[in-house]
């Protein structure tokens, strides 16, 4: 466990869920499983069945990856919102989106719509593969601080995207993407050499290719016994500090012959795959219970705050959100949603008294805690003459109390003496680095904690908590250069210029937000 005192956005153009459609008098319903919680508009049967399909996946994707499985509190499970269509997940999104994830030191979160097509068609990538794909990313970067070339980060989601639950209990895993048929047959624009040495061509058909050629290669050395732990010597290699292309040749040799041999493992007549019976995977307890009339009141209201709405959207919320919140004042559900409301527009009177109605009902509300905490700390920015540091940081001592593996209170400890303008205790230090370990998918989370480890001086800590940023192709163009740049500094030692270039990354990331 976790305690402060002693140890001191990716946003998805099309993450889907299948989700069998619900009557019209469906109410909401949460269902709570080890790695999963759902909020749904559906039948407490539907429900039940549709989170136990998450856990056999998760089940499936560790058994063969010989993952860890560790208990997880309620802070650490993959929150999944299910809304009613695709246009709702638009208004969140604030653009044109089948649904999103964000990786979040408060929680992991994932919006998808209710109604989401099939696998009728092999061809089309389905919900569920989509899902499958991002959650397998979701469980890669939670059990490795390694710097991964995009096709081996992408091979390996796309290696489990399309498993196939089976009605049975047993998992199909291995099959071949369909819906990757023109990267593999049709595009010849990414050669070997690009793909292996990790190069800048991120873009166009070359950053297609590296899906399709991605999950072949991985497939290709999970399969072949000849080539078994060569892939782990290319990692190895690229993580003390070898050019991905080096590490390449060093690991699997002559680059031509692997390609002509991964040219001719594609057209065989069958690829190999595995099963996993149901025997083999157990899902555990899976509780399902209705909403009250408040938490279900004002659930899509908590939903559009907790997706990250902008300011003007925000704005709506804390309107709608003040509205339900005056209908149910004894519920500490409802008031803590006001808080978080009110906290995106930066009213932070309102949202530490919207939080001290909700301690007043629950004394140990986890997060009205939080919010109570996160509040005081930005009246105190405002008015620092007046501030009682001590008091603040008491908030997220009692959070902590409550859920010792919770990444938030941890970070946001740390937090405190930032904004104070004061050196973090090595406690608070202990207790931020930990917080990564709870939530290592938080990009934001894990650049707080490289940068205080370059100022203490622990540049090879500090290399490897960065490593898993390096070949990032989804933050654009610039930020990827500029990792490549923290990178070399911290291979080579540099702990100044690993600074100055993480000061580069940094501004570049906040344009971007």
């Amino acid at each position: 466990m976790a305690s402060i005192k002693s140890h001191g956005s990716v946003a998805i153009a099309a993450l889907m869920l299948i989700v069998s459609s619900a009557p019209a008098r469906a109410e909401w319903q949460e269902a709570k499983s080890k790695h999963f919680i759902v909020y749904a508009d559906e039948p407490a049967t539907d429900l039940r069945s549709f989170a136990d399909r998450l856990e056999r996946f998760d089940q499936a994707a560790r058994t063969v990856r010989g993952m860890t499985d560790p208990p997880l509190t309620d802070s650490n499970r993959l929150t999944i919102f299910v809304v009613k269509n695709q246009s709702a997940i638009e208004q969140m999104a604030g653009y044109g989106a089948a649904g999103f994830y964000l990786a979040r030191a408060s929680g992991s979160l994932a919006f998808v719509p209710k109604k989401a097509g099939s696998k009728s068609d092999k061809f089309d990538l389905d919900a569920e593969s989509i899902f499958f794909h991002e959650y397998a990313h979701h469980l890669q970067l939670q059990y490795a601080d390694l710097a991964l070339p995009v096709w081996v980060s992408e091979g390996f989601a796309e290696f489990f995207a399309p498993t196939e639950l089976r009605d049975d209990g047993s998992v199909l895993i291995g099959v071949m993407p369909a819906y990757r048929a023109r990267a593999l047959f049709a595009y010849n624009d990414l050669t070997i050499e690009e793909m292996l040495g990790a190069g800048p061509k991120f873009s166009g058909t070359e950053f297609v290719e590296t899906y399709g050629r991605g999950w072949l290669l991985t497939h290709y050395l999970t399969f072949n016994r000849a080539r078994h732990g060569q892939l782990d010597r290319y990692v190895d290699a690229i993580q003390k500090g070898t050019q991905p292309l080096v590490a390449a040749r060093l690991a699997f040799g002559d680059l031509k012959q692997l390609n002509s041999e991964l040219y001719h493992y594609l057209r065989a007549k069958k690829l190999p795959h595995l099963v996993l019976s149901g025997a083999q995977l157990s899902t555990g307890a899976i509780g399902v219970r209705p909403l009250t009339d408040g938490e279900a009141a004002i659930l899509p209201v908590y939903m559009r705050s907790r997706s990250g709405a902008g300011k003007k959207s925000a704005r709506k919320v804390v309107a709608e959100a003040g509205k339900i919140a005056g209908s149910f004042p004894r519920d500490a559900f409802v008031q803590t949603a006001l808080a978080v409301a009110a906290f995106d527009v930066e009213d932070y009177a309102a949202a530490e008294a919207a939080a001290d109605r909700a301690l007043a009902i629950d004394s140990g509300f986890y997060r009205a805690l939080v919010y109570k905490g996160r509040a005081r700390m930005e009246l105190a920015r405002k008015a620092p003459s007046g501030a009682n540091w001590s008091e603040i940081r008491s908030w997220f001592l009692r959070a902590n109390k409550i859920d010792a593996e919770a990444a938030e209170p941890l970070m946001q400890y740390y937090n405190t003496y930032l904004a104070a303008g004061a050196r973090p205790t090595k406690n608070a230090v202990d207790g931020l680095l930990y917080s990564l370990t709870i939530a290592p998918q938080d990009a934001k989370l894990r650049l707080i904690a490289v940068r205080q480890l370059l100022i203490d001086g622990r540049v090879p800590d500090a290399k490897r908590y960065f490593s898993p940023l390096a070949f990032e192709p989804h933050a654009g163009k610039e930020w990827r250069e500029a990792s490549v740049k923290v990178m070399a500094a911290l291979i080579a030692n540099d702990r100044s210029g690993a600074i100055a270039r993480l000061d580069e990354a940094e501004n570049i990331s906040k344009d971007k937000d």
